[in-house]
């Protein structure tokens, strides 16, 4: 058999190969305390769950959606002016996702040519690449480094690449690294695209998850920000719906509208009782949020205070659901160290190496464990002496 060359652009998921590694430890009745893929443990309200059993007793919402039907949209809206003081149109400026991880993997589609220059952010979420690379799209990785606060340092990219790239990929709270960006790089961030005519795609998954007190913003609130680029926003972790595959993109019309007609010839639009759980999302009353928001901080703070007292100096993330920490300087690469890890520890990490170049030297710490589990996980790791050198 042949296939498209495409596929040889694209790898097996890291998180696939460490699930296999995980089953392997699992089936010689070893414990594991995974820590790897981000998908949230804390159940969606009551209210939500409620919604979508209602209408899925709906005879009418086994039809084709087609589209987004008009009270999600005008309750889309209504929150970006609540939340981010941000004015949408909820005509043109509104299109749901089926999850944030669908549009990133459809925007180059939308926006890119054959051997078009993105620039995405390095380390970064997968398919930030690999949906440029579907695309048939070039790679640029503009570093995020320790020294700059993982702040993104836009006069070090090279001008002949500002200036033909098509497309740039920027996401603040910060997975894997936790960081979070001030207005000043959200207003450079704008020059700077403006100045180089460059589409922006803002992921913005994690800004309701943002600790300390520090309030996460939207891209758009910033002015000049609708010109040139769109935000992708996300339903997962915020209301623990990830398995309902809900995200939208919001911004520049022309775009959003280019992104639609992409989408209606790929599928059928988004299950009607999952518009109805959204909206019942957005509409509850939001003190769910900070409970969420203050359950990740609790298992963060867990797990920077048990890892510094086994040894291991871990940063404190300010916001998302991920730890980014260095490994020790006696391992040769992340890969390395995240397997003798689990096979001392039972702890099981991802590598910063899947997050890109820059990635590496790093392992990814998913905050997606009871804390009951993260104590037994503490104790595994301060019992084993694995940081003591």
């Amino acid at each position: 058999m042949q296939f498209s060359k495409r596929m040889e652009r694209l790898e097996t998921s890291v998180f696939s190969t460490l699930d296999e590694e995980k089953q392997r430890y699992l089936k010689q009745g070893k414990e594991v305390y995974d820590f790897t893929i981000g998908s949230p443990n804390i159940a969606p309200s009551k209210e939500i769950i409620q919604a979508l059993i209602d209408a899925a007793k709906q005879p009418q919402s086994y039809m084709y959606a087609l589209h987004d039907i008009d009270e999600l949209r005008q309750t889309v809206k209504k929150w970006y002016q609540t939340r981010y003081e941000v004015e949408l149109d909820a005509d043109t400026e509104i299109l749901s996702l089926q999850g944030s991880q669908e549009g990133l993997a459809h925007i180059a589609l939308a926006i890119c040519d054959e051997g078009d220059i993105v620039l995405i952010p390095s380390p970064s979420y997968p398919v930030f690449a690999n949906g440029p690379k579907i695309a048939g799209a070039k790679i640029y990785e503009m570093p995020m480094c320790e020294e700059h606060e993982y702040l993104i340092q836009f006069d070090e990219i090279p001008e002949d690449i500002a200036r033909k790239a098509k497309m740039m990929i920027i996401s603040y709270p910060n997975n894997p690294t936790g960081a979070t960006a001030p207005d000043a790089f959200y207003e450079e961030l704008i020059r700077f695209a403006k100045a180089n005519d460059i589409i922006v795609l803002h992921d913005t998954a994690y800004s309701n998850l943002v600790f300390d007190g520090e309030e996460g913003r939207s891209f758009l609130y910033y002015e000049g920000a609708k010109d040139i680029g769109i935000e992708f926003n996300s339903f997962s972790k915020t209301y623990g719906m990830a398995g309902a595959r809900i995200g939208i993109c919001v911004g520049n019309k022309e775009i959003v509208g280019m992104l639609r007609k992409l989408k209606s010839n790929i599928d059928y639009g988004m299950f009607l009782p999952i518009q109805k759980a959204a909206i019942t999302a957005l509409t509850q009353d939001q003190s769910v949020v900070e409970e969420t928001r203050e359950q990740y901080q609790k298992r963060r703070d867990m797990l920077v205070e048990g890892f510094h007292k086994a040894g291991w100096e871990v940063a404190s993330p300010k916001g998302t659901m991920f730890m980014w920490a260095a490994i020790p300087k006696t391992y040769a690469n992340s890969e390395q160290f995240a397997i003798a890890l689990l096979q001392k520890t039972g702890v099981l990490v991802t590598p910063g190496s899947a997050f890109g170049t820059y990635g590496e030297g790093f392992v990814r710490i998913a905050l997606v464990q009871s804390e009951e589990v993260i104590e037994k996980a503490l104790q595994a790791v301060q019992k084993s002496g694995f940081f003591i050198s």
